[in-house]
């Protein structure tokens, strides 16, 4: 795919010689050459972008129109396969993951349109790190089963991208309605035959103005604001709500006026932060295990689990927590899911404030909101009751609603199964403390055994 040393010296001199004929190649083109030594009728070559964050998504879209013009060429060429290496390179800084997205979601949309004139597509990597991305990805986008599919509903991005699977950001989008087609009775009275009679002329002068006006669609002149000039707008409407919230600061809540963000804001926020995830080594956050995956609750419903005390905010990142709650949310949010909170041991003084909260939630979009099952807080102090009471308050009704205490991990495991969740050591700990010689519970892990003289759970 790409013109490398390896490459020339597998296909001999006269690739080389024939490249420099070529006057070089833009990003997202791909011109095509004989393959000499090489085992294959074609090379078509291309030039993959360079990565900034700055500019995401026209890297995105470069990267799709490279993968595009090449199978256009093959197509063009008459031929019926095609091997596709890694276009993205480590010199021009893509990460991987996000590369790979592009990579099989183009050929994905291709494929839709194209599937009659293509054998075969072929993914090859030279890494085991791109090897292990691929097999990870392909069942998402080429499901082969239906438990594949069933896993490539929940975890898909949420932007595949458009027909041609480049990204499309509605805030760039042509915000004019096309001018409707023009009716036939119209056509004729405007070709009307010339006359050259001044009456002819004003007949003619007074049909066209009589035909245009009930032709244009009032959508047309009702073009949608500058977003410049929309965000400015906002900025003056959340400067004014933040006003009457001042108190708030004072009493060291956040920041927790301003008005609500409308559906596409929080679309446009949502993938924003999600792009910056794919892009960013999250491992230092996972290795802390504060946000995890579970198994599924009581009737399926998949499960992510916050343990609090390892919530550590002196020694936490928390713009990238923001993105690994956004990468790790994703997935499951799709669908109705559950949330588990253990709060064994857990400090309160040491949590962001309520404004940091209704970020956060503005961030995760509505989908968050509208997929939320339940949140089952286990071991709650009355500390932590008054913080949810606020967040139900201040932040959002929908979402704290749908709290629901457990005392007891035998309560818990009424709503999620004991197998479905992995529990830290502490967490029993802490349950044998609280709750004294009811309900005690021991994880099959360690070596405990005790009796379990409670029966039934409040």
């Amino acid at each position: 795919m790409h013109s490398s040393p390896g490459l020339y010296a597998a296909a001999g001199p006269g690739l080389a010689e024939e490249c420099s004929t070529l006057g070089g190649c833009r990003t997202g083109m791909a011109k095509v050459t004989n393959a000499y030594d090489l085992p294959a009728r074609k090379i078509i070559h291309t030039v993959g972008p360079r990565y900034a964050d700055k500019y995401q998504t026209a890297a995105e879209n470069a990267l799709s129109h490279c993968y595009r013009s090449c199978l256009e060429t093959l197509i063009d060429l008459g031929l019926q396969s095609i091997a596709l290496g890694c276009i993205y390179t480590e010199s021009k800084g893509y990460p991987r993951e996000p590369a790979a997205h592009v990579a099989i979601r183009t050929v994905r949309r291709f494929l839709e349109k194209h599937k009659d004139r293509i054998s075969a597509i072929v993914f090859c990597t030279s890494t085991g790190s791109d090897t292990e991305i691929y097999k990870r990805l392909l069942p998402l986008y080429f499901p082969r089963n239906k438990s594949e599919e069933e896993m490539a509903r929940s975890r898909l991005p949420q932007d595949v991208g458009d027909e041609n699977g480049e990204t499309s950001i509605s805030e760039r989008r042509i915000r004019i309605k096309a001018l409707p087609a023009v009716h036939m009775s119209a056509r004729r009275v405007l070709t009307h035959e010339n006359s050259d009679s001044s009456e002819g002329d004003a007949r003619l002068q007074f049909t066209r103005s009589l035909s245009l006006n009930s032709l244009i669609d009032p959508l047309f002149t009702a073009v949608t604001k500058d977003p410049d000039q929309r965000r400015k707008e906002q900025w003056e409407r959340v400067a004014q709500a933040q006003a009457g919230w001042k108190w708030a600061k004072w009493l060291g809540l956040g920041n927790i006026g301003g008005p609500p963000l409308t559906a596409a804001e929080e679309d446009s926020l949502h993938a924003r932060y999600l792009a910056r995830a794919n892009a960013v080594n999250l491992s230092e956050i996972t290795e802390m295990k504060i946000l995890y995956r579970g198994g599924v609750d009581d009737e399926g419903r998949p499960v992510l689990v916050v343990v609090g005390a390892h919530f550590l905010l002196r020694c936490l990142d928390l713009e990238k927590f923001v993105l690994y709650v956004v990468k790790e949310f994703e997935p499951v949010i799709q669908r109705p899911y559950t949330l588990v909170y253990f709060h064994s041991a857990a400090a309160i003084q040491m949590q962001p404030d309520l404004g940091w909260m209704k970020r956060l939630q503005q961030i995760l979009g509505r989908k968050h909101r509208k997929n939320l099952h339940a949140i089952y807080v286990l071991h709650p102090t009355l500390g932590l009751k008054a913080v949810i009471f606020a967040l139900r308050l201040f932040v959002d009704r929908e979402v704290w609603r749908n709290v629901v205490y457990v005392e007891r991990l035998l309560q818990l495991f009424k709503y999620v199964p004991r197998e479905q969740l992995t529990i830290p050591d502490f967490v029993f700990q802490h349950d044998l403390e609280v709750n004294g010689g009811k309900s005690i519970v021991t994880d099959p892990r360690t070596r405990y055994i005790t009796n379990r003289p409670f029966v039934g759970a409040s």
